[in-house]
Formats: structure tokens, C-alpha cells, sequence
């Protein structure tokens, strides 16, 4: 049931319902310590229940609070009041990326620009030992002053320094949307491929280590995106969908007629290679090439 305005939760005074989904619902809220307005998002009763959503809802607000970065969504605080589990993060206005597309491809020069913030922030996250591995259009918010926030690292997962690259078993046991495995030619009948269908690194389809790489191939396939106005890989079911990510190249960027330059399109081409190994080794490396396409 939706919070009504006027609404206590902790110190917080709920204002309006802004979105809901899987995750929880979203609300505009008053901070009467700083006297500004936050976004509270709020997973719900009958999920907090369940001990597994729970965590992933602690591990996201955890990921988030530990980093600090203006191309990132801020969190300022994580609590209970009674049986609702809360995160406050900063307000955004502006759209997300997804909307912005629906206007059609976007320029390279602004989809460049974009991109190296991006990449701004997801280095921050990597430099810190964390991957956002569900990288795509929903999960990146454009403000009103052309700011890049990068949004949802419910996925995320912290690799302790010095550690080695998440294990198969690791990797696929992080709760996101998912399929079975044994419905996917070469893969063990255990756990289940993490990801969202089309953002989805050969590596988390597979089910095998993933690591910063992948999300340096998931933002090479949201570029893609932005300058062609189609996704890199596509099929008419998930599973075609899964079956051009690890066999499939994408359309030369030729076949478009945008006007898009070949250094650009090396450059996201790059992203996109099947082996972590032959892509971008970091995420500095892809901003470099990026800043001089």
C-alpha cells in the first residue's frame, strides 16, 4: 500500500509517490534536519520478509553509500521504521536514458559526452572494488543540467582487494532478472544467469567469472544504442536474444547512415569483443579512446 503525503518515515516526511518497480517503491521526501527534499525508495513489507530480496536491498544502499561521485547517485542514509527497510538518496530531476532515446539517435558528440560520464563514474566504482554488472538505459538518469547519474547498483558486488575474479558460482547467485541455466546450450542445471537480457556480458551468460570487464562490454552495447538507435544484440526471444550476444556481431555502424565517426565506432566495436580479454582493460582506457574519437 503507497504512502500517503504527510507520512512519517523516521525522520523523513513523505511528500509525493515518484516510481515503483521491482525493487520498491520511490518517494519525494522532506529532510527536516538539512531542510531539502530527498527520494526515499522502499522495499516493501511483503518482500522485506524475505530474507534474500532483503539483503539484495542492503547490499545496494551498502555499494552505493561506500562511493562518492558526482556521476553517481548519492546515498545519504538506510534504516527501518517498523517493518519498512529504507534508502534516502539525493532527488533527481531530469529523465532517464531510455526516455531521452525515444526521440531517436542521439549525436555522436553529445553520445560521447555522455558516455565519458559515464565512465567517470563507473571508474570510481571500480577503483573501489565494485561492479555494477546490469549496466543499460534504465540505469542511467540524465538531470536537468545535463549531468550523468549512474543509478542501481543493486547488482553490484564487492571484490575484497586483492581478491580473485568472482567464481561462476559467485557471479550467478547475485539476484537480478533471470533465466535458467539449463535452458541455455552448455551450461551447469545450478543457479541461474544473472543480468538483464540484452546488457548482459558473453561472460554473465555464460555464467563464468565476471568481473569490471563486463560492464565496459555493457556500456559498449548503451552506446551502440544511443548512436544507432537499435540494440547490438536482439532476437525475437530472450533466448535468440542470449544466443547473438555470444555468437553474433553487431551491425557496422554503416548500415545506420548516421554519420558516426570510425574512430567512434573502433572505439565501441572494442566494448563489444567476446573475450574480456581483447576488450578495454579499464575503464580510464575505454575514457581515453572515447575523449579522442
Amino acid at each position: 500500500m503507497a504512502l500517503q503525503p504527510g507520512t512519517r518515515l523516521g525522520s523523513y516526511e513523505i511528500v509525493s509517490q515518484i516510481g515503483a518497480g521491482g525493487m520498491g517503491e520511490v518517494y519525494k521526501a522532506r529532510d527536516p534536519k538539512l531542510d531539502r527534499f530527498v527520494a526515499i525508495k522502499i522495499l516493501p513489507s511483503a518482500m522485506a520478509e524475505d530474507g534474500d530480496l532483503l539483503a539484495r536491498f542492503e547490499r545496494e544502499a551498502k555499494a552505493v553509500a561506500a562511493l562518492s561521485h558526482p556521476n553517481i547517485l548519492g546515498i545519504f542514509d538506510f534504516g527501518k521504521d517498523g517493518d519498512i527497510t529504507y534508502a534516502v538518496m539525493e532527488l533527481l530531476e531530469g529523465m532517464s536514458l531510455r526516455d531521452w532515446m525515444k526521440q531517436g539517435p542521439i549525436i555522436p558528440k553529445k553520445a560521447v559526452e555522455l558516455a565519458l560520464q559515464m565512465v567517470d563514474g563507473l571508474a570510481s566504482a571500480h577503483a573501489k572494488g565494485i561492479i555494477h554488472r546490469d549496466i543499460k538505459p534504465e540505469n542511467i538518469f540524465i538531470t536537468v543540467d545535463g549531468r550523468v547519474k549512474v543509478l542501481d547498483f543493486g547488482l553490484a558486488k564487492q571484490l575484497q582487494a586483492g581478491a580473485e575474479p568472482l567464481t561462476s558460482s559467485q557471479a550467478i547467485n547475485q539476484p537480478t532478472e533471470a533465466l535458467p541455466k539449463a535452458a541455455i546450450p552448455g551450461l551447469t542445471q545450478a543457479g541461474v544467469v544473472m543480468g538483464t537480457i540484452g546488457y548482459m556480458s558473453p561472460e554473465q551468460v555464460m555464467g563464468e567469472t565476471v568481473d569490471h570487464r563486463s560492464d565496459i562490454f555493457a556500456l559498449g552495447m548503451v552506446l551502440y544504442e544511443m548512436l544507432t538507435g537499435r540494440r547490438a544484440f536482439s532476437g525475437a526471444t530472450a533466448m535468440e536474444t542470449l544466443r547473438a550476444v555470444l555468437q553474433d556481431a553487431p551491425l557496422a555502424f554503416a548500415s545506420t547512415h548516421n554519420a558516426i565517426p570510425p574512430s567512434l565506432e573502433r572505439t565501441v566495436f572494442h566494448c563489444l569483443e567476446k573475450s574480456p580479454n581483447d576488450r578495454f582493460q579499464t575503464m580510464k582506457d575505454l575514457a581515453f579512446d572515447l575523449a579522442a574519437s
